[in-house]
C-alpha cells in the first residue's frame, strides 16, 4: 500500500544546499567570456576552463523581480547547483512586468522603448545572479507583439513573435536590430558594465522557435496568415527565381508576377526548399553581423526550433545550435488537462535524438528547453535521464522549461495550477503544467543534473559517430541514427558536402554512417557484452532489451522500465524498481546492483540516487547526498486515467520510498541523517556495517526525500 507524506516547498530555500561544491565558480564571469576553441564542439571559457551549464528558464515576468526577492531566488537556484538561467520571453506583452511596462493598465502603443523600472529590476537581477555564480543566455525575439506605433503593417492581425514574417519583412527586421542595439548597449549601474561587455552573458539566441521552413502545424495559432505578408513571401520567391535564371517558373497573372503552381510549404518542391534555406540564412547572417557590429562577443545561434535538414544547413555559419525537445504530448487546453502518463525508460528511441541529429559537426549544442511535465506520474525520470544523456554526448548545457512565470512565488502554491488564461501565443500552458520550482519530482532532483552535467560525473562517450545528412531529404529530418544510437555513442550530424576523411580528421569522428539508418540492435548488445566481460557492469538477471553507453555509466532496460547512472561519484537507479512488467508482479523488488552499490526497493516507481559531495568517489567519501522520490501530487488531486479532474490542495505529497541500500565504503562511522523540508536533521536511520559495506533501510525510519550520509 502506498504511503504519502507532506512536503513543503519553500520558494526561497532548498532543504539541502550543495553550493559549496561549486564555491570556486563565483562570481559568474570570473573565467572570462564563453568561447568555442578552434576544432572544438563544446563551450569553453577564455581562460581554458570547460564551460558547462545546468539551469532553468525564467519566463516573462520572472525576469524582473524586485530587489529583495531577487536575492532569495538566486540563492535558492545556487543551492541546487544551477549555474545558468535562460532569459526567455522578456518581450512578452501578456506578462507583467515585461520590458515595456511593470504593471498592467496603461496602453503601450509601441515596443521601441524599454521601461526604466523594468530595466532597473533586470539590472539588479543580473548583478544578483552574477554574484551567485549564475550565467544567462538571452533571446532577442520571443513573443514580441509588434504594434501599429512601431510602423508595422496590419499589426492588429499578427500573432506574438510573428512566426516566419519577422524573418523577411524589412520593417520587422530593422525593429529587431534596434532592439538589439538598445539591449546590448544598455549600461548596468549595478555591475558598471554594458551588457555586451559583461561575461555574465554566456550566449545569445536570435529568435525563439521561429524559422522559414514550416507553418508550425503544432502551433497553428502562432501562424495567423496575413495576405500582405504571404504576398511578400511569394514576391521574394519570384525575385530569387529570376536571379537563379528560373524564369520558366514565373507567370504573369492579374498584372503581377507569380510563381507557377505555387503552393506555400510544398515539401516535395526542392526548389522551394532551396529558397527557404536562402531566406533563413540571409536573416540569420544579417542579424548575426549586426550583433557582432555592436560588439557582442558571446556565441550566437539562430533559433531553437528543430526542423528539417534544410534548417540545419541554413545555420552552418552560426556559432552553436540551440534546440528544444520534450517528452510529452499536446494533451491539454484551458479546461481539460491530460497527462502523457508514460515512461521515458521504455521508449525504444531516444527522445533527444532530434537534438543530436540537429547538431552539425564542429558546433556546440545547447538544449534550451527540455521537460517531462505534469501531470505525468513518472516525470521524476526526466531530471535523471536528460542530463545523463546530454553529458554522455558532450552537450554544453541545458535548461528546463520552466522554473516559473511569475515574480510572486509563495510557499502556499500548489502543483499544476494555471494562473492567466490563453496568454502565451493563445496556448493555455502557463504557470502550472511546466513550472518546476515547487515540484519535488522535478526541481527536487536538480542536484543530480548539476553534478552529472556541470561537475562532469557522467563522462563523454568513448566513440563518436557522424550521421551524414544527404541533400535529397532537406524537408525531412534525418535523425534515425541519433534516435537509436545516441545513448550508446556520441552522435553528430555531418554535412553531405564534406568527405569522410575531412570530417574524421577535423571533428575527431571515429566512424561515419548515413543519418537515416538505424543503429543496429546487435551493436547495442555487443557493447553490453563487452562491458560484462570487463566485469564493470551489473544488470538485473534476465535483462535483454538494454541500451547501454559505451562507457558503461548510463543504461536503461526497456522491457523492465528501469535505468541507472553508475559513475564513481554519482550512482542512481530509477524507474519501476519493484515491478516485473512481463510477469505483472508488483511485489518482488529487483536487486539493483551497481558498481559498489545495491538497492532493493519495495516501492514500485522510484528514484534512488547517491552523489558524493566532495571530489572523492562514493567509496571514499565522508559526505554524500541521498535522494529518494517517485510520485508527487497535491493532496486530494484526482485523475481519471490520463485526465486531471481535480488539482487538489496543499500540502504537496510525496510517496515514501521504501528501500534497502548497501554502499561499499572505506570510511568508518558513517551516519545516515534524514533531512526535513525545512533543512533540519530530522533523525538518524539505523546503519549496519558489514564487510566494508554500509547497509540501511529508508522508509520505515524518518521517511524523507533527502538524506545526508556523512561522517561525524
Amino acid at each position: 500500500m502506498s504511503n504519502y507524506i507532506p512536503t513543503y516547498q519553500h520558494y526561497d530555500r532548498m532543504p539541502v544546499d550543495i553550493s559549496f561544491v561549486f564555491k570556486n565558480e563565483r562570481p559568474a564571469g570570473k573565467h572570462g567570456f564563453v568561447t568555442i576553441p578552434e576544432g572544438s564542439d563544446e563551450f569553453c571559457f577564455e581562460d581554458g576552463t570547460p564551460a558547462r551549464f545546468w539551469g532553468v528558464i525564467l519566463n516573462g515576468a520572472a525576469n524582473f523581480p524586485e530587489h529583495d526577492y531577487a536575492e532569495k531566488i538566486a540563492n535558492r537556484l545556487m543551492q541546487t547547483g544551477v549555474n545558468y538561467v535562460r532569459f526567455h520571453q522578456l518581450d512578452s506583452e501578456w506578462a507583467t512586468p515585461n520590458l515595456y511596462r511593470v504593471t498592467a493598465g496603461e496602453r503601450v502603443v509601441s515596443t521601441r522603448e524599454f521601461s526604466p523600472e523594468s530595466m532597473d529590476r533586470l539590472d539588479y537581477w543580473i548583478k544578483t545572479l552574477k554574484d551567485h555564480g549564475i550565467y544567462a543566455c538571452v533571446d532577442m525575439c520571443t513573443y514580441r507583439k509588434f504594434k501599429s506605433g512601431d510602423g508595422v503593417k496590419f499589426a492588429n492581425e499578427l500573432a506574438d513573435n510573428v512566426k516566419r514574417y519577422a524573418h523577411y519583412d524589412p520593417v520587422m527586421i530593422e525593429l529587431q536590430k534596434e532592439f538589439c542595439d538598445r539591449f546590448w548597449n544598455h549600461f548596468n549601474p549595478y555591475t558598471g558594465l554594458r551588457y555586451k561587455d559583461d561575461p555574465f552573458f554566456l550566449a545569445c539566441v536570435i529568435s525563439n522557435e521561429n524559422d522559414t521552413f514550416r507553418e508550425h502545424k503544432t502551433h497553428s495559432k502562432f501562424c495567423r496568415k496575413v495576405a500582405y505578408y504571404e504576398d511578400m513571401l511569394e514576391d521574394l520567391y519570384v525575385d530569387w527565381l529570376r536571379k537563379k535564371g528560373r524564369t520558366d517558373m514565373i507567370e504573369e497573372r492579374d498584372g503581377k508576377a507569380h510563381v507557377k503552381d505555387y503552393v506555400p510549404f510544398d515539401q516535395e518542391d526542392l526548389l522551394q526548399v532551396e529558397f527557404r534555406m536562402y531566406l533563413e540564412r540571409k536573416y540569420a547572417e544579417e542579424m548575426y553581423e549586426h550583433l557582432r557590429s555592436l560588439g557582442v562577443r558571446v556565441p550566437i545561434s539562430d533559433t531553437t526550433w528543430i526542423a528539417g535538414n534544410g534548417l540545419t544547413y541554413a545555420q552552418r555559419n552560426m556559432d552553436f545550435f540551440a534546440a528544444n525537445s520534450y517528452f510529452y504530448d499536446w494533451l491539454w487546453n484551458e479546461k481539460e488537462k491530460r497527462g502523457w502518463n508514460r515512461h521515458i525508460l521504455d521508449n525504444p528511441v531516444s527522445t533527444l535524438g532530434g537534438v543530436a541529429g540537429f547538431r552539425l559537426a564542429g558546433h556546440p549544442i545547447f538544449q534550451t528547453e527540455w521537460s517531462m511535465p505534469l501531470p505525468n506520474s513518472y516525470r521524476a525520470e526526466g531530471p535523471i535521464w536528460f542530463p545523463a544523456v546530454a553529458a554522455l554526448n558532450g552537450w554544453s548545457g541545458m535548461s528546463v522549461h520552466t522554473y516559473c512565470y511569475s515574480t510572486y512565488l509563495r510557499d502556499d502554491m500548489i502543483l499544476g495550477k494555471e494562473s492567466p488564461t490563453d496568454g502565451i501565443g493563445t496556448i493555455p500552458y502557463r504557470e502550472g503544467i511546466f513550472a518546476v520550482w515547487n515540484d519535488p519530482a522535478k526541481f527536487g532532483l536538480f542536484y543530480f543534473g548539476a553534478l552529472m552535467l556541470r561537475r562532469g560525473d557522467v563522462s563523454r562517450a568513448k566513440k563518436t559517430i557522424g550521421g551524414r545528412i544527404t541533400e535529397k531529404n532537406l524537408w525531412k529530418f534525418s535523425k534515425k541514427l541519433a534516435e537509436t544510437g545516441m545513448e550508446v555513442h556520441k552522435i553528430i550530424a555531418v554535412p553531405g558536402d564534406m568527405s569522410d576523411e575531412e570530417a574524421k580528421e577535423k571533428y575527431r569522428i571515429d566512424e561515419i554512417r548515413t543519418a537515416e539508418e538505424e543503429f543496429p540492435k546487435e551493436e547495442k548488445l555487443a557493447v553490453v557484452e563487452e562491458l560484462r566481460k570487463e566485469g564493470r557492469h551489473f544488470l538485473p538477471e534476465g535483462s535483454k532489451n538494454v541500451i547501454m553507453s559505451d562507457t558503461g555509466e548510463v543504461w536503461r532496460d526497456l522491457s523492465r522500465q528501469i535505468g541507472a547512472v553508475d559513475t564513481p561519484r554519482t550512482k542512481i537507479v530509477y524507474g519501476m524498481l519493484a515491478k516485473d512488467v512481463k510477469a505483472g508482479n508488483t511485489n518482488q523488488p529487483y536487486d539493483m546492483k551497481l558498481n559498489g552499490m545495491r538497492v532493493s526497493c519495495n516501492t514500485d516507481f522510484a528514484v534512488v540516487g547517491v552523489s558524493s559531495l566532495n571530489d572523492k568517489p562514493i567509496s571514499k567519501s565522508d559526505n554524500m547526498l541521498l535522494c529518494t522520490v517517485g510520485r508527487a501530487c497535491n493532496s486530494d488531486a484526482w485523475f481519471d486515467g490520463e485526465k486531471q479532474v481535480r488539482y487538489g490542495h496543499l500540502p504537496i505529497q510525496i510517496e515514501v520510498i521504501d528501500a534497502e541500500i548497501e554502499i561499499e565504503t572505506e570510511v568508518p562511522d558513517l551516519r545516515v541523517w534524514s533531512i526535513t523540508t525545512d533543512g533540519f536533521y530530522g533523525g538518524q536511520v539505523p546503519v549496519e556495517y558489514l564487510d566494508g559495506k554500509i547497509r540501511f533501510h529508508v522508509g520505515p525510519h524518518w521517511p524523507s526525500q533527502y538524506y545526508l550520509i556523512m561522517q561525524e
